[in-house]
């Protein structure tokens, strides 16, 4: 018989959250005295001293360290992100290769890969096509790309993707006037090149061949919003499944290099005309973070952003240098247009580097880095380095990135500004390496499973 008083209903209904801590306390309980689980990481009784009068019942009581021992039995879920930004993702690039490089020795496995230690990986333009390269796979078991084949792969394949139709009005392009003067780019190489990186035996990749989440964003002009490519999604509905090939060049389909992309889902039923990624979001951890934590199928332990271990990769400021005003007083209109993208773009990449810090409050050291240029010497170029190809470029930005991770790591402070840390960000790397390492140890000991991923159905033939 149904109660008239809602109050008492209340309290009689299950509360999913209880059930939860139930759980985790049966685990912990279940490991420590059923299987006799005597891990000093994750438990820790307070010892008794021998000097007290023992009493009739005397018993271990946990100290601090049980709050902890739960968040282990939990876990963290890692999550990579990866700024966009053409030929400066080289930076992004070479810090994928050394952090891979330092999982590797910290496993010792040398078959590591990036995409086994990360849950998501969420990246934009050139980011996003890291992501797919380091999480796309031919045989659902293994990534297709090493990490360091990312930045090797924009270093031999650039001229492919930044190739101009013309070099008349070149160099007003650089200044901005790309509408004006009708200065575009070849989309083909850059089309091939996808579909050479993502085609096994003649059939293309799609959304679902990825090992873990993805996330690729890119700005649908067909319904003016940002649309957000996702393996969660795909693997609900072939509505909301793509082609690799084609998300890649959708997210890095930047206005006056390439051509907006008209595409569709492999069912045909969702279509949209994309633009660059960077447009909706050049930062995109922000939105990794938020499909984490609304993501209870997959993430159904995490409570907030400590049960969270993220990395977020940078590609470089202050790309065109300084200007003073006796420099920019006389600029016209299509003048201001490249200054006015970067300016835009970088702030956005930098309001979400502040604002991530901020939902970590106190745990931002330890739960969420950012590797970014510190002044790096970019502005010393005197090119377009987004689209400049050339072997002398490439072996500057090269250099340039291996300047950048040597740089002192810079951290969002609470509440306000920057401040620059002691530790390099090859520092903060092999650090991060480390905590990836010992999560995925310690998932080994778990009862509970940290996540649970959704695996692609095989359809009857």
């Amino acid at each position: 018989m149904a109660s008239n008083h809602p109050s008492l209903e209340m309290l009689h209904e299950p509360s999913i959250d209880t059930d939860k801590l139930s759980y985790e306390i049966f685990s912990i309980l279940e490991s420590k005295f059923l299987f006799g689980y005597d891990d000093p990481k994750l438990w820790k009784p307070k010892q008794v001293s021998s000097q007290v009068t023992p009493t009739p019942m005397t018993v271990s009581v946990p100290d601090d360290t049980s709050a902890q021992l739960m968040k282990n039995q939990r876990g963290k879920i890692c999550v990579l992100s990866i700024d966009g930004g053409g030929m400066r993702s080289i930076l992004a690039g070479k810090a994928l290769d050394y952090l891979e490089n330092a999982l590797k020795a910290k496993s010792g496995n040398q078959d590591a890969r990036v995409a086994d230690y990360f849950d998501v990986a969420a990246g934009t333009g050139v980011g996003g096509v890291f992501t797919a390269m380091l999480f796309g796979s031919r045989n659902d078991n293994r990534p297709i790309f090493k990490a360091e084949d990312t930045w090797r792969f924009m270093a031999e394949h650039g001229k492919r993707f930044y190739q101009q139709k013309s070099s008349s009005g070149f160099k007003r392009f650089l200044r901005g006037g790309n509408g004006k003067y009708g200065v575009s780019y070849k989309t083909a190489g850059f089309e091939n090149a996808m579909k050479e990186a993502f085609t096994v035996n003649g059939t293309s990749l799609t959304l679902k061949n990825t090992l873990k989440p993805v996330l690729i964003p890119c700005y649908d002009l067909s319904s003016s919003a940002p649309f957000l490519f996702s393996r969660a999604d795909a693997l609900e509905t072939d509505s909301f499944d793509f082609r690799l090939w084609e998300v890649c060049r959708a997210t890095s389909a930047s206005p006056g290099l390439f051509k907006p992309v008209s595409m569709k889902s492999v069912d045909g039923k969702t279509r949209c005309v994309a633009v660059d990624g960077g447009l909706a979001m050049s930062n995109p951890t922000a939105a990794a973070i938020t499909h984490v934590l609304h993501n209870k199928h997959e993430f159904p332990f995490v409570r907030g952003v400590e049960d969270l271990l993220v990395i977020s990769l940078g590609t470089g400021q202050v790309l065109e240098g300084s200007y003073d005003y006796n420099q920019v007083k006389g600029w016209k209109a299509e003048d201001w247009a490249r200054p006015m993208a970067r300016i835009s773009g970088d702030s956005s990449a930098d309001m979400v580097d502040h604002a991530v810090s901020l939902a970590f409050g106190q745990s931002r050291s330890s739960n969420y880095i950012r590797i970014q240029a510190n002044g790096s010497n970019m502005d010393r170029c005197g090119v377009n380095i987004d689209s400049d190809c050339s072997p002398g470029n490439i072996k500057l930005l090269t250099g340039i990135a291996d300047e950048m991770l040597k740089q002192k790591n810079v951290e969002s402070v609470l509440f306000g500004g920057k401040r620059i840390e002691e530790q390099t960000n090859f520092e903060k790397l092999d650090w991060f390496a480390g905590e990836l390492v010992l999560e995925h140890q310690r998932r080994s000991c778990r009862i509970a499973p940290t996540v649970a991923f959704k695996q692609p159905t095989t359809k009857p033939t």
